[in-house]
């Protein structure tokens, strides 16, 4: 089984590492070349273009910034994408909106390749653990060949159906997730305002019923104020206006989401883009 990576940002670089550290044989490229060095260190070979990517392997994981990068590395509205893409497997790993990933499908299953949905559940450090959570739709058959070669990524792998069955998945544990951040922040505001002990409330919330994994983390980064990015503002505000969409498309109210979404973009417009989500607490101040 051959493979290519592309995509070595936050989450595609330790999420590659992690398939090479499991023996597997991987062709990386990436739009920034220096990206590529820290797996070359682990036995990674370097394409020198997306096309000779394409040419080696079987499977081509895609962990893009959008759906904007995704059209111009597939170069899908080119007339090389038929060749480029026929005979391949392509995996979609990042979060587009369901409408978008149904219509990637279409486009290359019409040039004789096939596609995977695969979205992730995580942010930098269990990405670097191999301890995503994963979900995945697709054609039974390219899903099942497909998914030994994802494996060391995640903890688990969750079937979703048929395209777009993981991404509108994702997009619901989004929605959970950055409600669940947004209030924690709000709280933290909230009782720095009010003079309450920040390190007091931390051990408090931690041993309580409402801990978890999450609230600890993002609590840890409150307290101390470090807001060195996990999962960064700036994909948070994407994501959470694709969240609000679907909610929006299924006619299901979705107020707490769309109070989100406007936080988001506000701490995003406001040069907080590059921070982790939790520094969403500064854009309080902007209502």
């Amino acid at each position: 089984m051959t493979a290519g990576f592309v995509g070595l940002g936050t989450m595609g670089l330790p999420m590659a590492l992690n398939l090479l550290r499991a023996g597997k044989r991987l062709t990386v490229w990436n739009r920034t070349p220096e990206k590529c060095a820290a797996l070359l260190e682990h036995g990674a070979q370097r394409a020198a273009s997306f096309d000779e990517l394409c040419r080696q392997s079987e499977f081509v994981l895609l962990m893009l910034l959008d759906e904007t990068a995704i059209d111009a590395v597939l170069g899908r509205n080119m007339p090389a994408f038929r060749a480029r893409v026929a005979g391949r497997v392509f995996v979609h790993l990042g979060t587009t909106s369901p409408e978008y990933s149904q219509g990637l499908e279409r486009d290359l299953l019409a040039c004789g390749a096939r596609y995977v949905e695969a979205p992730v559940s995580g942010s930098r450090i269990p990405a670097e653990q191999g301890r995503l959570v994963g979900m995945v739709s697709g054609a039974t058959d390219a899903v099942e060949e497909a998914l030994p070669l994802l494996e060391p990524m995640c903890t688990q792998w969750f079937r979703c159906g048929t395209v777009p069955g993981a991404l509108r998945m994702k997009l619901a544990v989004n929605h959970y997730l950055i409600a669940t951040v947004a209030a924690l922040c709000e709280t933290v505001h909230v009782a720095r305002a009010c003079g309450i002990d920040l390190a007091l409330l931390r051990g408090i919330l931690d041993v309580g019923p409402m801990a978890s994994e999450v609230s600890r983390t993002k609590l840890d980064k409150l307290v101390r104020e470090d807001f060195s990015a996990q999962a960064a503002v700036r994909d948070v505000a994407t994501i959470a206006e694709l969240v609000a969409g679907q909610a929006m498309r299924a006619d299901a109210p979705a107020p707490l989401m769309r109070a989100c979404a406007t936080l988001y973009r506000r701490a995003h417009d406001a040069g907080l883009g590059d921070l982790d989500m939790a520094a969403v607490v500064r854009a309080f101040g902007f209502f």
